[in-house]
């Protein structure tokens, strides 16, 4: 009725298994583990972008902000329209001054606008970039890491820093 194993072969073909099973699933987590990371750096980056998107759409500045926009960008006092069009990452290998993977987003963004100066084009550019550095350092808590301005962000594995945002 039931089969006698008196040679242990049978348990010891199940242990090798169990074993090799083990060290897969151990693989397989690490590499999830790291996408993990990526995506939610991304997905922290896209709500930075949103974030800076609003703030320059609803043109709602602090005080003082507000006095130095008047004077000298008087556009970015006015409400307008900006829509976030994609975020490529750029791996650009490793940093081994920080060990960490060093990964540049580039952000896509396009207005029903038009936004003819350059200067404030880059000035809402550097608010969005900031506002998605700001996002990744936060999610991560890795905001005593870097500087005011948040460039490079951080997170366990990767040093994020952006270029120009792409007006499209």
């Amino acid at each position: 009725m039931f089969f006698n194993d008196e040679t242990g072969q049978l348990s010891m073909e199940f242990i090798i298994l169990i074993g090799f099973v083990l060290v897969l699933v151990i693989l397989a987590v690490n590499v999830i583990n790291t996408e993990n990371e990526l995506n939610t750096a991304i997905s922290g980056a896209r709500n930075g972008v949103m974030e800076g998107i609003s703030i320059n759409s609803l043109a709602i500045y602090p005080k003082t902000t507000y006095d130095g926009y008047a004077v000298n960008n008087s556009f970015l006092t006015y409400p307008k329209s900006i829509k976030l069009l994609k975020i490529e990452q750029i791996n650009q290998g490793f940093d081994s001054n920080y060990n960490k993977t060093k990964i540049q987003l580039k952000i896509y963004v396009s207005s029903s606008y038009n936004i003819l100066n350059r200067a404030d084009k880059e000035s809402i550019g550097d608010r969005i970039n900031f506002n998605a550095r700001k996002s990744i350092a936060t999610i991560f808590k890795t905001t005593n890491l870097s500087n005011a301005l948040y460039n490079p962000a951080f997170s366990n594995n990767y040093r994020f820093t952006t270029a120009n945002v792409q007006w499209v």
